[in-house]
């Protein structure tokens, strides 16, 4: 991460003031025009959002700045999927779509550029294996209990839990989070530091830099959050009038929430910090998973919404395939250019797929 150490830019505490007054300017207006304006404003937002939290993240280090970051995208994607789901068209496999986006996009579509890039600019990179499998060892079991099993249950029809799996699930998901922040920060912190003892990040900002970068990011996730709900309505009506299957959607909210801390994870990876940027990937992910899930959960049962969360036979399959590859690529402590390049067609499979089922 690059960030000022004795101030802040001015565009991010310009930002979020700005999408907070488009959003109550255009709010409820129906034009494509304002469409574009939210959109361009959320997206800011996002930027701004990410940038105060790496304020942040590098103030406290690692591996706590990890876990800044991922909460801090889990807040934009929660907002986005909530507002489509308490929209005027929710749409039942909305969670289900976006959770996997984000998956196979951290696997692969993260995984396989950082590596890509850190190859070709170092040839090969180090990282720590024991973080590496750490985050797959949590990730695994959170994505076969959302995402596959709902497919295999009976207590209700088709992919879909009973309002008493769904709590059980969501609990479960949310003490295999915590328990695995609980090692990351203090148990083995060891595991999730980079495996190089060079300083990626440079002077870490001051505190009242960091302060106001904490106010700021307050702000700036307020912003992304109430205008989600403008967005989500162009999203979903856009990817209707282009004809595109539903599981665009989820795709798109993912590249959203992915986009900015992916920006992060490859500079990292071209500083020669692999293991950041495996931080930041799979800790996106779990925290995706572990966080989003129960907060929607509750929320689908207070509004008595369906979820489904079951995904295709075909999805079942590339999702083992995925961590399969994952396993081998995490498991040597050394990241080439053909396993860059695997976990990139990987990607480009998936998202065909989507698009030609």
């Amino acid at each position: 991460m690059t960030v000022a150490t004795d101030r802040l830019p001015s565009w991010t505490l310009a930002v979020p003031i700005l999408a907070l007054g488009t959003d109550f300017a255009l709010h409820g207006n129906g034009n494509v025009a304002a469409g574009i304006a939210l959109g361009v404003a959320l997206l800011a937002a996002v930027l701004a959002a990410v940038h105060h939290a790496e304020v942040v993240a590098v103030r406290v280090g690692d591996p706590f700045g990890a876990v800044i970051l991922a909460l801090a995208v889990t807040v934009i994607e929660l907002g986005l999927i909530v507002s489509i789901i308490l929209g005027d068209q929710p749409e039942p496999t909305l969670v289900r779509d976006t959770i996997h986006a984000v998956v196979v996009l951290v696997l692969h579509g993260l995984a396989g550029l950082c590596i890509v890039v850190g190859a070709l600019k170092h040839r090969e990179q180090e990282f720590r294996t024991e973080g590496a499998q750490a985050y797959l060892i949590v990730l695994l079991p959170m994505v076969a209990v959302t995402l596959v099993l709902p497919n295999f249950t009976t207590s209700a029809p088709g992919p879909f839990y009973t309002n008493t799996q769904l709590a059980f699930v969501s609990a479960a998901c949310l003490l295999l989070w915590a328990t695995f922040t609980f090692v990351q920060t203090v148990r083995h912190r060891e595991y999730f530091t980079p495996a190089r003892s060079a300083q990626a990040h440079g002077p870490r900002p001051s505190g009242r830099v960091a302060g106001a970068a904490f106010v700021m990011l307050g702000v700036a996730l307020a912003a992304v959050v109430l205008l989600a709900k403008g967005v989500s309505a162009f999203i979903l009506a856009g990817v209707e009038a282009i004809g595109a299957p539903p599981a665009l959607v989820g795709v798109i909210v993912a590249g959203i929430v992915l986009l900015p801390e992916g920006a992060t994870a490859l500079r990292a990876a071209r500083n020669d910090q692999l293991q950041t940027s495996i931080n930041l990937a799979l800790g996106s992910a779990v925290a995706s998973i572990g966080l989003t899930v129960p907060t929607v959960a509750a929320i689908a049962w207070w509004t008595a919404t369906p979820l489904e969360l079951g995904v295709s036979p075909g999805g079942a399959v590339l999702l083992a395939l995925s961590f399969m590859m994952a396993l081998i690529t995490y498991g040597t402590g050394r990241a080439s250019l053909l396993s860059g390049v695997v976990h990139l067609i990987l990607l480009a499979i998936w998202l065909f797929l989507i698009v030609a089922p």
